[in-house]
């Protein structure tokens, strides 16, 4: 167990940080899931925006790596020209 009250507190700031950012990645994988298995071009085109700001909101603050974010956002966008 830490010795210091700051490392205490600073153990407790980390399992909040931890809960809300695994909460946010969650749902962003989740968001890509759901875009990913949409087979109509209409639905994905309006959903993409959504998944996309995420995925940047989420680079932003080092939740995900920007490269990481950048290829799934490529990644998604092939996939939504490929769809009849």
């Amino acid at each position: 167990m830490a010795n210091h009250k700051s490392s205490v507190k600073r153990i407790r700031q980390e399992q909040k940080r931890k809960l809300h950012n695994r909460y946010y990645a969650k749902t962003m994988r989740n968001a890509v899931r759901k875009l990913r298995a949409t087979t109509d071009k209409a639905t994905a085109v309006e959903l993409y925006p959504g998944v996309q700001k995420a995925l940047d909101k989420l680079a932003k603050v080092n939740i995900i790596h920007k490269n990481k974010a950048a290829n799934l956002k490529s990644k998604l966008a092939l996939y939504i020209q490929k769809l009849a």
